[in-house]
């Protein structure tokens, strides 16, 4: 099997491979990642759906992923969808289930990063209603939909290392609201729903991992003030530079996407099952006294334990009010 790194891109890792009568979802494709990943997956032949916002935005930012549908023979459909909602999420997976087609890849994509403080619809604190709540939900809602041998990928970031999930205040309800806590939270919160995913799903051969793609330069940062990201930026590259690394260098979306595909596609089920994978491979785990800078690769084991993950999945249950 070929081995791929952290400048690999998606067109490398898929290269040689038939995608054509396989079906994907993907939510949030209409920026960054989400756009090369089903632009990749539908060159090579795929069905993909995907979710937007706003469908008005969504028709112009995903014209590559169109013309490579039309060139491969490809599909390519986008849904209007909400993770913040949780009846747009209910919405749209029933619609997904009245037409009873099945998936091969559910990819997890979509999120929001360092946000203000604010409130899904639902009420819960943004970013952890959003990229954990959302998706508990959804992907749970299209696991009776996907083949067995199918496989779902969780967007998760080396920003877990900011924080592990608080189950006992997710709200930010008793705790000083920080909107990179808020982030680490809702990353560790993503990276432990696979590991949960895997375990009650493996035994009909589908596999779920997490995925941390890099650092790449996307709408994800739309919520930060530039002047401040830059300087953010500059002090963590600074940090990882004195801690004896090479200079940081940030990924392209195609190279961003890759561990997507990689971990989706082509690598072996078992090796990433249940696991947190970046730069194309398994992620090492690093112990929690370990110092690491902000770029430095590897997981925290809190990320990926599964008495914490199930813990997470029963609460996840609780607060969405459906238990899977």
């Amino acid at each position: 099997m070929k081995t791929f790194n952290a400048t690999s891109t998606t067109d490398e890792v898929l290269e040689g491979i038939d995608l054509r009568g396989k079906r994907a979802f993907i939510t949030g494709v209409s920026a960054g990642l989400g756009i090369e990943t089903a632009r990749a997956l539908v060159a090579r032949g795929a069905e993909v759906i995907g979710t937007v916002r706003d469908t008005a935005k969504a028709h112009s930012a995903t014209r590559p992923v169109r013309d490579a549908a039309e060139q491969s023979g490809g599909r390519f459909e986008i849904i209007s969808m909400d993770l913040a909602d949780l009846a747009s999420v209910r919405s749209v997976s029933e619609a997904m289930a009245a037409t009873n087609k099945p998936f091969d890849l559910v990819v997890a994509n979509a999120g929001v990063m360092a946000t203000p403080f604010a409130h899904t619809k639902d009420g819960f604190e943004l970013q952890f209603g959003t990229n954990v709540l959302g998706h508990y939900l959804l992907i749970n809602r299209l696991a009776p939909l996907m083949r067995d041998g199918g496989r779902l990928i969780m967007l998760s970031s080396n920003g877990h290392r900011f924080s592990d999930v608080d189950l006992d205040d997710p709200n930010f309800e008793h705790t000083p609201y920080d909107p990179w806590l808020a982030y680490g939270r809702s990353k560790t919160g993503d990276a432990l729903l696979a590991t949960a995913f895997d375990a009650r799903h493996r035994h009909r051969g589908v596999r779920a991992a997490s995925v941390h793609p890099g650092v790449i330069l996307t709408e994800l940062t739309r919520n930060i003030d530039p002047a401040a990201f830059q300087s953010a930026f500059a002090a963590m590259n600074e940090q990882h530079l004195a801690l004896g690394n090479p200079p940081f260098e940030v990924k392209t979306p195609a190279q961003g996407a890759a561990t997507s595909i990689w971990a989706g596609i082509v690598a072996d089920a078992e090796t990433i099952g249940g696991r947190y994978c970046e730069d194309c491979q398994v992620g090492l785990l690093v112990p929690d006294d370990v110092v690491l800078s902000a770029f430095s690769p590897g997981v925290r084991a809190y990320a990926i334990d599964p008495v914490r993950a199930d813990a997470l999945w029963v609460k996840a249950g609780e607060l969405v009010g459906e238990v899977f």
